[in-house]
């Protein structure tokens, strides 16, 4: 299932093409600041990226030229600017696609499954590339059962790469020791929740830089734990 990513500011906007797009099966994030945009854009392996232009403090052109330095992924971007100059500057800088403000949604959907499946077929991946979870430093190869911390390989017990890569995969969701012990151990499962705690400081001791300062696993008190992008 693709994973797309939109930066828009108005937030109607941004809700309405999500919704066509989920309706489509596609899952979708939204950021309504570039700067915010940027950073999701660059640590998570998103498949498409709906960019509008005109963003405060960092406009869509920064926002396109700094992911496309770095990653080949499509991207669409959309603006209530008219003028060539501008359409011209954002497909110079590396947009896949420029879509002039309004526009129909079934439009924007129908676009969005041609650069998807143009960038597929192009780069093979879906068949050649390891399912893989990629946030800052770290890197978990699903597939390989593999973690990587800044390029270095870490080993990980079963059950300690399967909390990581749930938690990992889940960003910003906090969710409460009970129910990651139902999640992992199974609700049936002999133990105590405490070995939730025990797992998640070998989690810290293994990827996080300061343990004591985790910038990964968060300690949410009364609540439980999550994994901050």
């Amino acid at each position: 299932m693709s994973r797309i990513l939109i930066v828009e500011d108005e937030q109607s906007i941004a809700e309405l093409e999500r919704d066509y797009l989920e309706i489509s099966g596609y899952v979708v994030d939204i950021e309504t600041s570039g700067e915010r945009g940027l950073e999701r854009a660059l640590s998570i392996d998103y498949d498409l990226v709906i960019l509008d232009l005109m963003l405060p403090i960092m406009d869509g052109f920064e926002i396109c030229r700094r992911i496309r330095s770095v990653k080949d992924i499509p991207i669409v971007m959309v603006s209530a600017k008219k003028e060539d100059i501008d359409k011209i500057r954002g497909l110079g800088l590396g947009a896949d696609d420029y879509m002039i403000k309004p526009f129909s949604p079934s439009e924007l959907v129908a676009r969005v499954k041609a650069h998807l499946a143009r960038y597929e077929r192009l780069m093979g991946r879906r068949e050649s590339k390891n399912d893989e979870v990629r946030i800052r430093g770290l890197m978990i190869d699903k597939t390989a059962r593999r973690v990587f911390v800044n390029e270095r390989e870490v080993m990980f017990t079963t059950k300690e790469f399967d909390l990581l890569t749930h938690l990992a995969m889940n960003p910003n969701r906090v969710y409460s020791k009970e129910q990651l012990f139902d999640l992992l151990w199974g609700m049936d499962a002999m133990g105590e929740i405490a070995t939730v705690t025990v797992h998640i400081r070998k989690l810290r001791e293994k990827v996080e830089q300061d343990p004591s300062n985790p910038q990964y696993i968060e300690t949410i008190w009364g609540a439980g734990y999550r994994f901050r992008i």
